[in-house]
């Protein structure tokens, strides 16, 4: 999220993966070729799986395949490093172009996501049990790939959460806007001017202090002179204005610039102690975390449950994570998700800034503003452990409000529409629909105005359309 007056871009991540790659009879195993299967993280009701293939013999292997069978309940869901077929509970995965090759006493791992409580038996890795042994007498099948396109019907529901979400008085869908407490070249506003679709307005920003952890925040001075005199209580006002109309605001924490460290037990209090003092002092209904320079999931979830022991069970908290940050359930934002995903309300991730990522199939690099990019990428969080109610799609209101990723509003609603009931999807499909999918975000509220509200006047009925 950008407060300066230049633009800053984000970091740029360009993933190319290949989209195909030829079949061939592979060469059979020598003994001491094996591969070892380990749940790196479990959160309950998945968890994320790697195979490593260990070359322990003498001559090089040109190629692999490693098959195995999954528990009745257990699904794979997006995978990376390997390609995938799937017969019943039977999965086969199969090197890609790069990394079929493994010399001796070398080894290549590839991983999955799987939904259910169960794990891998029965594996073979090019057709001889994986902990090694004989080697097949005939090499694998050459069959190619299947070229049938996806199915054209709307995927299978998700199941009902597993854990109810927590009660923040919030619709259903909802469409959260982010207020500038600063003055740039979007248009100034005072907080009770934000227009009446936004059900939640995050304020940006509390800045870091000299106290490690802590933040502090009061109205921008150039803001108030741009606005002709805006004073804390003008603003304290406006909040109270703005609960008054069914409204929540909660305070954004960092920014593209923000330095705020969360990273020991001394700073986890101070933060805690200090968001909690802002909440007193101005009556936010939550907190944003929208730490783009790295955080500490660990100390930053000991400081979120602090804060909500002190505030109670209606604490908003949300999260502005980078595309970059919700890859994977290793990555620190999604582990802090998760980790956090009792009492977690939204995760807004910034689908925007970003250039060209992987999605939930991890088959290909989709690039930013495009329907493919926002659903794929929004999957990976759906099918690795968050709620669909959980999940937000965070978009630049119009120009001016991002580097790049910029989309017309009728693409957050195909978006939502793809993810919600299974239509208006691109080329991608999801592997079900996700009809709790909480709604979008934008930044900001700002922008939007300065670009004639086209983004809220869009978006906010649709989501009155949703399941």
């Amino acid at each position: 999220m950008k407060r300066s007056r230049s633009l800053v871009f984000s970091l740029v991540t360009a993933v190319v993966a290949a989209l195909g790659a030829v079949w061939v009879a592979m060469p059979a195993f020598a003994a001491g070729v094996t591969a070892s299967f380990v749940k790196t993280s479990d959160w309950g009701s998945g968890w994320e799986g790697k195979y490593t293939i260990t070359n322990g013999g003498g001559a090089t292997v040109d190629g692999w395949t490693v098959a195995f069978d999954l528990p009745a309940g257990t699904t794979v869901g997006s995978y990376w490093d390997a390609l995938l077929t799937s017969s019943g509970q039977r999965h086969t995965f199969t090197n890609r172009s790069w990394n079929g090759r493994v010399a001796p006493g070398a080894s290549v791992s590839f991983g999955f996501l799987g939904s259910g409580p169960g794990a891998p038996t029965n594996c073979q890795l090019n057709g001889t049990a994986c902990g090694g042994g004989t080697s097949p007498t005939t090499a694998p099948p050459t069959t190619a790939p299947p070229t049938t396109p996806p199915p054209t019907t709307p995927p299978p529901t998700t199941p009902p959460p597993t854990s109810p979400p927590p009660n923040t008085g919030l619709p259903k869908h909802i469409l959260t806007g982010y207020w500038h407490n600063f003055d740039n070249p979007a248009v100034e506003l005072r907080l009770r001017e934000v227009p009446a679709e936004y059900d939640v307005v995050a304020v940006a920003f509390a800045d870091a202090t000299a106290t490690p952890g802590a933040v502090a925040f009061a109205v921008d001075p150039g803001l108030s002179a741009a606005l002709g005199g805006y004073t804390d209580a003008d603003f304290s006002a406006d909040v109270r204005a703005l609960q008054a109309r069914g409204k929540k605001v909660i305070i954004s924490v960092g920014g593209e610039t923000g330095r705020v460290a969360v990273n020991d037990a001394a700073s986890a209090v101070a933060f805690s102690n200090s968001v909690h003092a802002l909440i007193q002092r101005y009556g936010f209904d939550g907190v944003d975390i929208d730490l783009e320079n790295g955080l500490n999931a660990t100390y930053m979830a000991q400081a979120l449950r602090s804060l909500r022991a002190k505030v109670g069970a209606g604490l908003i908290i949300a999260m502005a994570p980078q595309t970059i940050d919700m890859q994977s359930p290793d990555s620190s934002y999604f582990k802090l998700a998760l980790d956090i995903k009792d009492i977690l309300t939204v995760v807004n991730t910034q689908f925007y800034n970003s250039g060209a990522m992987l999605g939930c199939d991890r088959n290909a690099a989709y690039a930013q503003g495009t329907v493919n990019f926002i659903v794929a990428l929004a999957c990976i969080q759906l099918e690795a452990g968050l709620r669909p109610d959980q999940v937000g799609l965070g978009l630049p209101a119009g120009p001016g409000a991002a580097g790049g990723g910029i989309v017309a509003p009728s693409v957050v609603n195909a978006a939502l529409d793809c993810l919600a009931r299974g239509t208006n999807c691109g080329s991608f499909r999801p592997p079900r629909t996700y009809p709790g999918i909480r709604g979008a975000m934008t930044w900001s509220v700002n922008w939007d105005v300065t670009n004639g509200n086209t983004f809220a006047r869009t978006v906010a009925p649709h989501l009155k359309t949703l399941p």
